[in-house]
């Protein structure tokens, strides 16, 4: 490659940025360029916009990729960039540049909507006292390889897929051994239980959240505060939305898929919810090349995961479950307008009596017309950490009102950890809900006695009846991927201890079993 600045390296692949600025698009293109390079492969970014010579340096060290060189020529700058460090270089990936180079820009996809939804399908009834996990399993380690090689294309599709469903296969036999009555594939395919969208979706982007410091007022102090809630900044991935949301693909359908061609057990799938991806994807200078304000993304999103629901529940999931742990943070975690990590959610928020109107009607318009007892909503404290000092706290008072009003047929709640208060305050919940009981903490290496569930379990049959209590961990095993928060073997056995407890309760209340 031709090298007019006199960089001292000849660039692998090289894309000119024009007047973007590393808040409105520019990161988006590195990413989509260096991604496929491998470590030690060059990248040559040239631009005529000024900020971008404070804040692409800034962008390099907080990415761990160095900055080689920087050379300007009256409105031009070119600046050279090694994926990784420039001593890791050994040949640079000439295929994966080309490709890189190939791409070039952000293209747009056109977004189709769907016209006519497909009929649900019968699928096993969920019967009273059924154990379950959230959604999340540990991924081996070569799983997590497969996922980082795909997300830098270095893995094909078919290959991380066959690679997957390995990793499947042994997280769906985990569960069944463990004597779950509901399984779900683990989420071994997603990088977290809700960022993979961005892999999923049209005209949206997984970046890395070290990506998006370089967005926030002070992004020093920003990375002092991940690492003070002990958020690991370098492994969470975020979704980046550059254009209309479309849904040319399913989203989640080939997960229920494999999984039903698996076991006869009842399979339950997770999407995160439409107000948590409002709040993930909702980023000003980005977004706003789309959407006008987030009220018109959320629109989209509302679409895209209506369409979604419409073809899992055709494929059979009998239960379909939206997670929307960040109405938490809407209530315990600060003011309005205060920018926090919660699973992910970097964006803003307003007053509480505001966002969780926002979230309820989101979620209503997304479950609107489908059968109430396929759907199910889950919502926690934040499972980023084993540390349970980092993650909020509160009971559910200023939240009862509002998930009683959402056309749900279930919510999993975290009622576990002493962080969320008393279950009694949820007596006031529809009678025709039913409570996915948090009876085992997912966050501890500790697994409970049959007796401790059994005992909590019993308390929740007193104030809910049996017919309409579920017994699950407080939250997934291993939210993120790259940080799970406890081993296969521990998730195991806690899952074990809940279906043993289930049996005893089932012979106590008079359940089938």
């Amino acid at each position: 490659m031709t090298n007019p600045f006199n960089h001292p390296h000849d660039a692998d692949v090289a894309f000119d940025g024009g007047d973007l600025d590393c808040g409105n698009g520019l990161l988006l293109l590195i990413r989509r360029h260096i991604d496929p390079l491998e470590r030690g492969g060059l990248l040559e970014i040239r631009s005529t916009e000024t900020s971008v010579d404070e804040d692409l340096p800034a962008w390099c060290r907080m990415t761990g990729n160095e900055l080689v060189s920087f050379v300007k020529r009256d409105k031009q700058r070119s600046f050279l960039v090694a994926k990784g460090r420039l001593e890791e270089r050994r040949g640079a990936g000439v295929q994966a540049a080309q490709a890189a180079q190939q791409r070039g820009g952000i293209e747009l996809v056109e977004v189709k909507p769907m016209t006519v939804f497909p009929p649900v399908a019968p699928a096993p009834a969920i019967r009273p006292l059924s154990v379950m996990g959230i959604g999340s399993w540990p991924r081996p380690r070569w799983m997590l390889q497969a996922m980082h090689e795909h997300m830098e294309g270095r893995l094909d599709e078919a290959s991380f897929h066959a690679t997957a469903d390995d990793a499947v296969s042994l997280a769906i036999s985990a569960q069944l051994r463990a004597g779950a009555d509901v399984v779900s594939d683990g989420e071994q395919r997603r990088d977290s239980y809700s960022s993979f969208v961005a892999s999923r979706l049209d005209n949206c982007q997984l970046i890395p959240l070290t990506d998006l410091l370089p967005l926030v007022d002070d992004p020093e102090e920003f990375e002092r505060e991940l690492r003070a809630l002990d958020v690991p900044a370098g492994d969470v991935r975020h979704p980046a939305v550059f254009g209309p949301l479309g849904r040319s693909r399913g989203i989640a359908v080939h997960e229920v898929d494999f999984a039903r061609a698996l076991t006869q057990t009842p399979i339950k799938v997770a999407l995160p919810g439409p107000y948590l991806l409002t709040r993930t994807m909702w980023m000003e200078c980005i977004s706003d090349r789309a959407y006008a304000n987030r009220e018109d993304l959320a629109q989209d999103i509302v679409r895209v995961l209506r369409e979604e629901i419409a073809c899992l529940l055709a494929s059979g999931a009998a239960l379909v479950q939206l997670d929307e742990p960040v109405l938490s943070e809407v209530v315990f975690s600060g003011p309005a307008n205060q920018r926090s990590f919660m699973c992910g959610a970097l964006g803003a928020k307003g007053d509480s009596p505001t966002e969780l109107a926002f979230a309820r009607d989101l979620v209503n318009a997304v479950t609107k017309g489908f059968p109430r007892e396929r759907i199910a909503l889950h919502m926690c404290r934040g499972n980023w950490t084993a540390d349970e000092s980092k993650a909020l706290a509160g009971d559910y008072q200023p939240l009862v009102d509002t998930l009683g009003q959402m056309q749900v047929g279930t919510l999993f709640l975290e009622l576990c950890t002493p962080r969320a208060g008393e279950m009694e305050i949820l007596t006031s919940l529809p009678d025709d809900i039913r409570i996915g009981v948090g009876a085992c903490n997912q966050k501890h290496a500790h697994v409970e006695s049959v007796e401790h569930v059994v005992a909590h379990a019993e308390h929740a049959i007193q104030l809910f009846g049996a017919e309409r209590v579920l017994l699950t961990p407080d939250c997934g095993f291993a939210t993120f991927a790259d940080n799970p928060l406890n081993s296969s073997a521990t998730a195991e056995a806690k899952l074990a201890v809940l279906a043993k407890a289930a049996a005893i309760l089932r012979q106590r209340h008079g359940i089938a079993a």
